[in-house]
């Protein structure tokens, strides 16, 4: 089982850059897909970005792509989610998400571990 936990979160301007941060425990990590989702109030969680256990796939939602990087560093059992160009509508409740198994876009529909989440919010 893994457990992980986000940091990172904050108030930033439109425009702006943030990074947030997963801590994975467990040795499993690095066998795993790990994946970003965001909730904002009032709506349904939503995918936002997922890698492949050794960082040579990725997959991003189209409304974060070309401004979101995720990646992850294996021997800190960490993921991270860079996010440049922030605009109001990427406030949210930022979740990190771990899962086993193949990377395919259909596998990033369900992820088995959940973080309990970092808020990030982009005034305007």
């Amino acid at each position: 089982q893994v457990q992980l936990l986000e940091s990172g979160g904050g108030l930033v301007q439109a425009g702006g850059s943030l990074r947030v941060s997963c801590a994975a425990s467990g040795r499993a990590f690095s066998s795993y897909i790990m994946g970003w989702f965001r909730q904002a109030p009032g709506k349904e969680r939503e995918f936002v970005a997922a890698i492949s256990w050794n960082g040579g796939s990725t997959y991003y939602a189209d409304s974060v792509k070309g401004r979101f990087t995720i990646s992850r560093d294996n021997a800190k059992n960490t993921v991270y989610l860079q996010m440049n160009s922030l605009k109001p509508e990427d406030t949210a409740v930022y979740y990190c998400a771990g899962k086993g198994g193949a990377f395919t876009i259909r596998a990033l529909r369900e992820f088995d571990y959940w973080g309990q989440g970092t808020q990030v919010t982009v005034s305007s």
